[in-house]
């Protein structure tokens, strides 16, 4: 559960002097702030609010706008803010509607990454200010890339949280979606909502007057498409195995096989209590558990059967290869990359064993 506050920013106080220029002190004013990726991990996929900037209000749900801001800049973040040119009862009912969400019985909600985040509250309140307009816009038009694609792009750049999100999600995210769904990721909600034109008195109005950058980060900006990483995890896969394969002239290679399928199947084990012990629909139906699997566990102590046991996995990871091509159509390119070799590996270690004797 986050707090309300934490995605929807209701900022009403004097504004700080580099930005004051952009703004006029008459009407109400709504705005639509985006802010840029950091480098912190959780800070990877932007964040965004909608601003009020009325003094007369009274408002006072949010610290000044200096500290807010403040805080970005600290952290190298850029500010993008958007004036939406709503009519005077849409900026009531949207100032209504937050107004109502931030009470202490409707600030808590349930989170999901895809579908209930910070951006898609940001999404569905300037909408339902629209009376549906965005919604009807945007919801009809293919999106250009999956939820997995904006994932895989926005977190290229670390190793390790790149992997354990390809482990972790599975096929639902590899979906085509909408525009509208897209608009998970602040980003894109800034420049649909940018694209975004309006009916008013048989004209069309753009809904953005104002686009102004307050703070330019200098940070390298996300790639726009996903990198491929498959192949640095394949040969970081094959080091491993060449290091057990040293180790193992000294020590024991089948202690180090099952020690492997023993870890990899308690990942499997996760895969499935994702899938089918909570509400997260982006783990269900995961063929990742044709790879990290959870029989690996059951097969580690057939010490009887350990020919067999390599059989099983040797079939069951070159599966996971056919499944490539299969539907439900996952990508997995790097999951695959990074642990099938170590299965075949272990497979072989447990083939060669010597069968326990009775």
């Amino acid at each position: 559960m986050l707090r309300l506050a934490a995605l929807l920013l209701i900022l009403v106080t004097t504004l700080p002097a580099f930005a004051a220029e952009f703004f006029d002190n008459g009407d109400t004013e709504i705005w639509l702030v985006t802010y840029g990726p950091g480098e912190i991990y959780w800070q990877r996929f932007g964040h965004n609010a909608i601003w009020i900037r009325d003094p007369g209000l009274g408002l006072d749900h949010a610290r000044p706008a200096r500290e807010e801001f403040a805080a970005y800049i600290n952290e190298n973040r850029s500010i993008r803010a958007q004036r939406l040119d709503l009519a005077p009862e849409q900026k009531s009912r949207l100032v209504a509607y937050l107004l109502d969400e931030v009470k202490p019985e409707n600030r808590d909600y349930l989170y999901d990454y895809y579908l209930n985040n910070c951006s898609t509250r940001v999404r569905d309140a300037i909408d339902m200010a629209l009376g549906g307009a965005l919604s009807t816009e945007f919801q009809s038009v293919p999106a250009a890339q999956t939820w997995r694609d904006h994932t895989r792009r926005l977190t290229y750049g670390d190793f390790w949280l790149y992997l354990g999100l390809e482990i972790g999600l599975a096929s639902p995210v590899d979906e085509v979606g909408s525009r509208w769904d897209e608009m998970f990721i602040p980003e894109k909600l800034a420049a649909f909502v940018a694209e975004t034109e309006l009916m008013r008195e048989g004209r069309a109005h753009p809904l953005v007057v104002e686009d102004v950058t307050l703070f330019e980060s200098t940070l390298d900006p996300p790639p726009g498409q996903p990198g491929d990483w498959w192949p640095l995890y394949l040969l970081a896969s094959l080091a491993v195995v060449f290091a057990a394969w040293l180790l193992g002239l000294v020590g024991s290679p089948l202690l180090m096989a099952r020690a492997w399928l023993l870890l990899s199947g308690f990942c499997g084990l996760a895969l499935l209590f994702f899938w089918l012990g909570t509400d997260h629909a982006v783990a269900r139906l995961n063929v990742n558990l044709m790879v990290l699997n959870p029989l690996w566990l059951l097969l580690v102590f057939w010490r009887s059967g350990a020919k067999s046991a390599a059989l099983l996995i040797v079939g069951l990871s070159l599966l996971a290869l056919v499944q490539v091509a299969l539907p439900p159509r996952q990508y997995n390119l790097d999951v695959l990359a990074a642990f099938v070799p170590l299965n075949l590996a272990a497979a072989w270690c447990l083939y060669r064993s010597r069968p326990a004797k009775a």
